[in-house]
Formats: C-alpha cells, sequence, structure tokens
C-alpha cells in the first residue's frame, strides 16, 4: 500500500482535471481556478455551449482546456467524456463530479419519478464517474477524487427539497467513506460542501408545491461567490482536506447537531415558526 503524505504537495501544477458539471457556476469558477494553479481542465457539461465557452475563458488566459457534452444520466455518456478528455491530455488526475440540481416542494407532493431524477442527478452522476476513475486511479496508485455535496447534506433544514437533501447525504457520506478506502492506496479524496452561494442553481426548478417555503442553513452564514468558494476548494484541496465546507463556521453547527439531533430539530422547529427561513441575507440557495 502507498502511504498517505503527512504533508500533501500541491496538487495542480501540470495536472489533468476533468469537472463534470462546470459549464456554470461553482464548476465554471473551479474550472478557472484549477487552470490559474497550473491544471489543464476538461469541462464536461449537458449545456455543450457553456462547456466551451468556460474552456475558451481559460485559454484566453493562457491555459489549456477543452469543452466535452455530456449527459450525466448515461454511462456511455460519462464514460465518453472521460475518453475525450483522455485522448487530449491523457491520464486525468483529478476528476470532479459536481452536478447538483433541485426542486421544491413537500415531499407528499413529490413524484416518485422526480426522487429519482434527483437522486440520479446528484448522487448516481458521481458514482457513474467513479466508475471510470477509481479503478484507474487505484492501479496508478495517485488520483484525485473530488465529490460536491451541500450543507443540506449535513444537517437538517432544507425542508422543501427532501430529495436534494438525502443526495447530498448520500454524497458525504460516500466521500468520507471513500477517503477511508481509497487513502491507503494513494489516491486523495475531497468533499465541497457549499453553504449559501450566489450562483444560477434555482433557475429552471420544479415546484411541486405552491407553500413550500425555501429555507437555508442559517442566516449566519455569508453569500459567497462561486470564486470565493473555488478558492476554498482548491486551498483545501492543496491542504489534504478529505471535508471542505465554503464557511468554517458550519463545524459548529454540526457540533450542535450531534450534541443532541432531537433538541437540534425542535429548536429549527421553534426557528421556523417565527418566521426564521436560515437564509442569508441576500436571499440564495446553496449552490451547485
Amino acid at each position: 500500500m502507498t502511504a498517505t503524505p503527512s504533508h500533501p504537495e500541491p496538487p495542480f501544477e501540470d495536472q489533468r482535471a476533468l469537472i463534470y458539471g462546470a459549464a456554470r457556476g461553482i464548476g465554471r469558477a473551479v474550472a478557472l481556478e484549477f487552470a490559474r494553479r497550473g491544471a489543464a481542465v476538461a469541462i464536461a457539461d449537458i449545456d455543450r455551449a457553456g462547456a466551451e465557452e468556460t474552456a475558451q475563458a481559460i485559454a484566453a488566459g493562457g491555459g489549456q482546456a477543452i469543452g466535452i457534452e455530456c449527459d450525466v444520466r448515461r454511462d456511455d455518456s460519462v464514460r465518453a467524456a472521460a475518453a475525450a478528455a483522455e485522448r487530449q491530455f491523457g491520464d486525468i488526475d483529478i476528476a470532479m463530479n459536481n452536478v447538483g440540481v433541485i426542486l421544491s416542494g413537500h415531499p407528499e407532493d413529490i413524484p416518485i419519478a422526480e426522487w429519482e431524477r434527483i437522486v440520479d442527478l446528484n448522487l448516481m452522476s458521481a458514482v457513474r464517474s467513479l466508475a471510470v476513475f477509481v479503478p484507474k486511479m487505484v492501479a496508478r496508485g495517485r488520483g484525485y477524487i473530488v465529490n460536491t455535496a451541500s450543507f443540506a447534506g449535513l444537517y437538517p433544514y432544507a425542508t422543501n427539497r427532501l430529495p436534494y437533501a438525502a443526495a447530498k447525504a448520500a454524497v458525504v457520506a460516500l466521500s468520507e467513506g471513500l477517503a477511508l478506502h481509497l487513502l491507503p492506496k494513494g489516491v486523495r479524496v475531497s468533499c465541497l460542501c457549499p453553504g449559501p452561494v450566489a450562483t444560477r442553481v434555482a433557475e429552471g426548478m420544479k415546484s411541486w408545491s405552491a407553500d413550500a417555503v425555501m429555507r437555508g442553513p442559517g442566516s449566519q452564514f455569508r453569500l459567497l461567490t462561486p470564486e470565493e468558494v473555488a478558492k476554498t476548494l482548491a486551498d483545501g484541496m492543496r491542504d489534504g482536506r478529505v471535508v471542505i465546507p465554503t464557511h468554517d463556521e458550519v463545524f459548529d453547527v454540526m457540533r450542535e447537531h450531534a450534541a443532541s439531533p432531537d433538541r437540534f430539530i425542535h429548536a429549527k422547529l421553534a426557528a421556523f415558526a417565527r418566521g426564521d427561513t436560515g437564509l442569508p441575507v441576500l436571499e440564495a440557495p446553496e449552490g451547485r
């Protein structure tokens, strides 16, 4: 087995990255940040024009990038995107699974097909990518897996988008378990957990309940830009962090939840009754 270095080297210079879900928002900002730090980047997204525009922005800054159309709900499309990136750059050193799609509605109003769609996009898209890259990285004894989750997967608050919260909680558990399995094999793992971020993730969001209230992780969290998130992620990867939240103060909330889930839930209910939605001052849902 390969021992994990106690002081990880910066993972970007001359590295090859593939990001699924990087045409806009956090993914686009991460692609630009990785490129700024010296990585060649493949941008895979169902929005081909957006993926190519992100690649062009990187190229305009002197970096290397390609845009690839990819439907992460299809195994063959995920594999084809990986193959296209490998043809262009060679072995992929960093595979990031960044797809995130939300909806709104009470759980009793959301059709089973919508639960399946949201879980497929937010969780199974990562599983499809892992099926491609984990065997290759294990065989090489090196590589980096990055999954994007959410504060909604860390503790309960997102009552109007439970399929998303459940899928992102699964991404957190998957990432932590992968770290236990892969770190001794030389493959690093990080899980980005965004809180409130100014993105366009809510555009086109399906709503199944007219009276469902959008709730956030807590009004104490500042609304961030995607560029701030990208820097936080890259710095965390450089430092070898497994769980990388966009706001480190979230650990205080997680400790409160862990101390007594029952008390935490009843405190949330009381806050909801007071009209406290937990959203930042500039209202926005957690980012993609």
